[in-house]
């Protein structure tokens, strides 16, 4: 049987005599050290896995797209200096006919890549088999969409190819660098239902759309010390002739964009929200023991006199903060770890890609054992030294009461304004002004927390209300393979179960403002459209002009501009003509790089006579399943997005994403509440227990004690609840523009619901803490604490 040192006994009956308040300090610890561990580990997974995926199946650093030019061409691209492996392919757009789906569902079907030592963008067979070579209906399917159709190796779907219906066969199921986050024309989030990539070997594909000999389609990987900006040109002069429509580079490549901003983001967040909540738990830790000290001044007289040296004694009350730590660290880690688990698991449905365990897990963890050290080192050590460096003969002695003196109430002639019981109060709280900053400070953070978290539910609420109810009005997006004339709008007016179309132009642009480029997506409009409209982000509706442009502000920052200047407009189709436009407004769009102009306009820009790239429709629900089941049948029409589905799509994954990360982060806000008042509160207890037994004895009842008690705490409360409010605006403002990336902007939402909310909330912590102190007190044993402490 192991025998505890006497120091060691005695800290434990401390932080069981303490376990009120032990319990709110370790669970304000666990909460950072469960955000670290989980965000951390995600992150760090995620990054890992990506990292190695993409060098395991050599993931090109630049890609572009043409209509047709012959292989030779790829020579010439070879030749340009800074490319160290080329790969062509064919990558053509059809429209898929999924059993089970009633609407048409989109495809991009890709030529096999290279498959030999070298060749970029490898596929991962995940099951199944690769199409044998010279098959012209068998295909891979991402499994992405394959997960999302039930689809397994021998079912079939159909495809408009060229035209013409073609059977395909799935015989396997895999996975690509280059489609690990997927997304369809217009989409605003992944449907993998509705949209999927397809693999076929390039000789039948290629024989299907007339491209025996050529290619659509080319990934490169860059030499090392490469000048991707010096690339990226030479291969636009090769290709232009062929109909290039611009390279790229990974930085604006869909898939890895994504990605790589869902990690920054949760690197960023695994620095800041651990910090507040330890820094909390290092102020609960402070108070809790410099009151303890205070409290056994005669028992560090009593041990110094017995021989133990101030080092030793410091230690112990090092001790009892560490236990209370490493208790919050270890509740941290074990309810981090399954939670970093269960994100990674609502990751893998949006992200596509071998999600490796790279030795992740000890590092984090002792990291965040390391940090939960740290917060108890920065809340203990005062206290610790301080009873270091108390003398034994003066410590023996009961610490003197404190000097009071004339405050503010005496100053600013409030004194017979305020009853006794509330000089008390005032005094009581202004005679340790540091003491009433930390915890008002404290109270304020855990406001501000709440009213952070609710308020940025709010704005994804408001971004999908945004884009469905007031941008996007149509039922149906219906886009055409290529660009057709005004016949092809006529066509879908004469659809079956149509009640209103209106057509538009989609082509991809690259604007330039003097040394500045970025690409971006022309959309042109209808004037007059009802179904798709350009609003700004608080929903004022913008009229296009008849000349010029309404530019996005993201793309406008990017770019450096603004109303009044001129643009540089590359088309990236067709003849590619270029064209200095004038930019006539700045939408305050938080979605996407995008220009708008009016249909007509866009149609002269591009030198093309009355020309559309599809219809917004809006269709009688009792017709939708004849009008689907035609539009799978149209061999002009590439694909349709349903508003619906999209938002639907959308709401599930905030709900089962952001949501859960928010309502985790709410419980530890409310958490913080509950610690700091209750701690507060029951340390004024054992400081002032002496005088509130005294004032029961001279006939205080027991709520006019305790109005004295927990009144300094609904002072502080009352004060931290305002200040919170502005705290939280600021927070919210702050994360706001830290969570936003180059693809959209969060929007800033602050109603007075949140912040109602959230003071109510604290305040609702601050009374459960208050009526536990009020039970303590009602318990209290009057003689026992009238008793002489020396």
């Amino acid at each position: 049987m192991v025998r505890l040192a006497a120091l060691d006994l005695k800290m434990f009956r401390d932080a069981w005599h303490l376990r009120g308040q032990v319990i709110a300090c370790a669970l304000v610890v666990a909460g950072g050290i469960n955000s670290f561990v989980s965000l951390s580990s995600v992150n760090r997974t995620l990054a890992a896995s990506q990292a190695a995926f993409y060098e395991d199946n050599r993931f090109a650093d630049a890609f572009a797209s043409l209509v047709r030019a012959p292989e030779p061409v790829a020579r010439s691209l070879e030749a340009i200096p800074g490319i160290a492996a080329l790969e062509t392919r064919v990558a053509v757009r059809v429209n898929l006919d999924v059993p089970g789906l009633a609407e048409p569902a989109r495809g991009l079907v890709v030529s096999m890549p290279v498959e030999a030592a070298g060749g970029l963008n490898a596929l991962h067979l995940v099951r199944g088999r690769l199409p044998v070579p010279g098959s012209a209906d068998e295909a891979l399917a991402s499994e992405a969409f394959a997960k999302a159709n039930a689809l397994e190796p021998g079912d079939t779907i159909r495809a408009v190819m060229n035209g013409r219906y073609q059977r395909l066969r799935v015989v396997g199921v895999g996975i690509s660098p280059e489609y690990i986050y997927a997304l369809g024309p217009g989409q605003l989030v992944p449907d993998n239902r509705r949209f999927g990539i397809l693999w076929m070997d390039r000789k039948a594909l290629a024989a299907a759309y007339d491209l025996d000999g050529a290619f659509n389609d080319v990934a490169v990987r860059l030499a090392p010390g490469a000048s991707p900006a010096t690339v990226l040109g030479e291969m636009d002069r090769v290709l232009a002739p062929y109909g290039g429509a611009g390279a790229y580079d990974r930085e604006d490549q869909l898939s890895h964009r994504f990605l790589s901003d869902e990690i920054a983001q949760n690197r960023t967040m695994a620095r800041i929200t651990p910090s507040i909540f330890l820094a909390v738990g290092a102020f609960l830790l402070y108070t809790v023991l410099t009151r303890l000290v205070q409290m056994q001044r005669s028992q560090v007289g009593l041990l110094k006199a017995f021989g133990y040296s101030g080092a030793r004694i410091a230690f112990h009350y090092l001790q009892l903060a560490l236990v209370i730590s490493l208790v919050g660290a270890a509740l941290g880690v074990g309810t981090g770890l399954p939670f970093a688990g269960h994100m990674l698991a609502l990751y893998a449905e949006y992200y596509f890609f071998p999600m490796r365990d790279h030795g992740a897990v000890l590092p984090v963890g002792a990291v965040g054992v390391g940090l939960a050290v740290l917060s108890a080192a920065l809340g203990a050590v005062p206290a610790a030294l301080k009873a270091a460096r108390l003398p034994p003969a003066e410590s023996m002695r009961p610490e003197p009461p404190p000097r009071f003196h004339s405050g503010v109430v005496e100053r600013w002639g409030l004194r017979r304004a305020l009853s006794p019981a509330m000089r008390m109060l005032v005094r009581n709280l202004a005679r340790r002004p540091l003491r009433l900053a930390a915890s008002v400070t404290g109270i304020a953070v855990a406001v501000a927390l709440l009213v952070m978290m609710t308020a940025m539910m709010d704005g994804i609420r408001h971004l999908m209300q945004w884009q469905f109810s007031v941008v996007q009005r149509e039922d149906i997006q219906a886009l055409l393979v290529e660009p057709r004339g005004n016949r092809a709008f006529h066509a879908f007016q004469s659809l079956g179960g149509v009640v209103q179309a209106e057509p538009f132009r989609l082509v991809a642009v690259k604007l330039r403002a003097g040394h500045r480029t970025k690409r971006g997506v022309l959309y042109g409009l209808e004037p007059d459209g009802q179904m798709r409209r350009v609003v700004d982000g608080d929903g004022t509706p913008w009229a296009l002009p008849p000349e010029g442009l309404l530019l996005t502000a993201i793309f406008a920052d990017t770019l450096g501009v603004r109303a009044g200047d001129r643009l540089e407009v590359e088309v990236l189709e067709g003849a590619r003509p270029r064209k200095s436009v004038p930019i006539v407004g700045i939408v305050d769009e938080p979605i996407g790089y995008a220009a708008y102009v009016s249909r007509a306009y866009a149609n002269r820009l591009l030198g093309e006579g009355d020309v559309l790239s599809g219809a917004y429709l809006r269709i009688d629900d009792d017709a939708r399943e004849p009008l689907m089941a035609r539009l799978k049948t149209l061999p002009q029409v590439a694909g349709a997005n349903l508003r619906e589905a999209a938002r639907q799509q959308f709401d599930a994954m905030i709900e089962r994403s952001v949501g859960i990360m928010i309502a985790v982060n709410l419980l530890f806000a409310w958490i913080i509440a509950f610690g700091l008042v209750y701690n507060g509160a029951r340390i004024a207890l054992s400081e002032r227990g002496y005088e509130l037994a005294t004032l029961r004895v001279l006939g205080f009842t027991q709520r006019e004690a305790a109005s004295l008690l927990l009144g300094e705490q609904g002072v502080i409360t009352a004060v931290g609840l305002p200040f919170g409010m502005a705290l939280g605006i600021g927070f919210t403002l702050y994360f706001v523009w830290m969570l936003s990336t180059q693809m959209w902007r969060m929007p800033y939402v602050m109603t007075g619901a949140n912040l109602v909310g959230a003071m109510g909330a604290v305040a609702a912590a601050a009374a459960a803490s208050g009526a536990a102190v009020a039970w303590r007190l009602r318990h209290m044993d009057l003689v026992e604490a009238l008793k002489a402490r020396e």
